[in-house]
């Protein structure tokens, strides 16, 4: 599905529920850290559509969301560093992991380079986002440090993403069809 078919739906959502724009925004931030699920659905651009409907910094509901977005993002990193830790071997064996295996080693390699600030860093990459809290828990990364960097970390994004959102929203729509644009044509498929 096209980013503006989610984009569209969070706009559609928050407009014909109100009062649950905080409980949408936990939920999306949430299935955009769990791990893997964000690989399939884009929860990012649903979130930054939330933040272009609640305005700026000096509103309510802007820090609303962006307390919402933090705790969903925290709380699906938790329960993805939570299934790695105590599920590391069974983990490892399931479909994605089971089909990259260098995955682990690579988090392990990671993990020892970066520290507890990889936890920080993967928060801000697409695909990293859902995976490294799940190989956190598999490379059994020590729970505090992690639950310091994921809660830390969480918060900043929901920040940034939502303020993104209130100032440029717009501005990521357009980007995003120039980019699909030039895609197609230099496939040419335009």
């Amino acid at each position: 599905m096209e980013v503006d078919y989610y984009a569209d739906l969070a706009k559609q959502l928050v407009a014909q529920y109100p009062n649950w724009v905080a409980l949408l925004t936990l939920v999306l931030a949430f299935g955009e850290s769990i791990a893997f699920v964000s690989l399939f659905l884009p929860f990012w651009i649903m979130l930054v559509t939330v933040g272009s409907l609640v305005g700026g910094p000096g509103t309510w509901n802007f820090w609303l969301v962006v307390i919402s977005a933090g705790t969903g993002a925290a709380l699906g990193d938790w329960v993805s560093y939570w299934l790695g830790y105590h599920y590391h071997e069974r983990i490892q064996s399931m479909w994605p992991l089971n089909k990259h295996p260098q995955l682990i080693e690579n988090g392990k390699l990671f993990f020892r380079r970066w520290g507890t600030w990889a936890i920080v860093l993967a928060r801000f990459t697409g695909p990293l986002r859902a995976s490294v809290p799940i190989v956190a828990g598999i490379a059994q990364m020590p729970m505090m440090l992690f639950q310091v960097a994921n809660w830390a970390s969480a918060f900043l994004w929901a920040g940034v993403l939502v303020y993104f959102g209130g100032v440029g929203l717009d501005t990521l729509l357009y980007l995003w069809s120039w980019l699909k644009g030039q895609f197609m044509r230099m496939m040419g498929w335009a």
